[in-house]
């Protein structure tokens, strides 16, 4: 017999992810803010008490996209170049039994308006925006830092795969942005930790790959031999005619 539990969301993630492809494959890895939006009745300031102390969050949060699909259980993690299979439960895979996701973000400040209307902004997310959120519980180093842990395939922190540049046009667009310099920074951690398949790594040369940040969207290809990637065009969301993410059309 299956056990049936209600979970309500407590609040909605807003972060620079409107879709899923580039997202970092973990928390933590590029230091991009995002917010916690509570929703009633949890967001009351005194059911924050203490957290101002607090330097790091655990969220639980739902991957929504993924609730119409069947988890999967053997998965082929990235890390692993999508050639090895694995148990669903050794890995972070986003497609899983109740579709929770788990991530550890740094507490920036917490804000209300006259007591209630809570946002918590953070940084280091890894979140789509718009994910709800299921729990909040503050991040303890004594016991949540285990001393002699093993990671098993992903024991450290990946290295950026891609060097990242700008064709001369892009970069002038950036400079005239008030957010340019920092856009071009998220761009260049983002990409450089190559968000594509990990079947398509070391290949797919010339193919154009498209990304949303923020309110835009950038289009890159990797040239020299699967080493370098060069973002050549940047349009905003507003405006796009709306497409599938990941890998776009070669221009005709």
């Amino acid at each position: 017999m299956r056990d049936l539990f209600r979970l309500e969301a407590i609040g909605r993630l807003r972060t620079p992810f409107p879709d899923k492809f580039g997202i970092p494959r973990q928390a933590g890895l590029v230091d991009l803010p995002g917010v916690i939006e509570m929703a009633p009745p949890y967001d009351e300031l005194d059911f924050f008490e203490g957290l101002e102390e607090v330097s790091h969050l655990w969220v639980t949060f739902l991957f929504h996209r993924n609730l119409e699909q069947r988890w999967k259980g053997r998965v082929r993690p990235p890390r692993l170049g999508g050639n090895r299979r694995l148990g669903v439960f050794a890995t972070r895979s986003p497609y899983r039994p109740n579709h929770l996701g788990l991530s550890a973000v740094r507490l920036r400040a917490i804000e209300s308006r006259k007591g209630r209307s809570v946002k918590l902004r953070i940084s280091g997310v890894d979140m789509l925006d718009g994910s709800p959120v299921v729990d909040i519980k503050p991040y303890l180093p004594y016991a949540d830092a285990v001393a002699g842990a093993r990671g098993g395939f992903a024991d450290s922190a990946p290295e950026p795969r891609l060097q990242v540049g700008f064709t001369a046009e892009l970069e002038s667009r950036l400079r005239a942005l008030p957010e340019g310099e920092e856009l071009a920074g998220a761009v260049r951690a983002l990409i450089g930790l190559d968000p594509r398949p990990a079947y398509a790594a070391g290949s797919g040369q010339g193919r154009i790959h498209g990304m949303a940040l923020y309110r835009w969207d950038f289009r890159w290809r990797v040239e020299d031999g699967g080493k370098r990637a060069v973002v050549f065009g940047m349009e905003s969301r507003d405006a796009a005619v709306p497409r599938s993410r990941g890998v776009a059309k070669r221009p005709q």
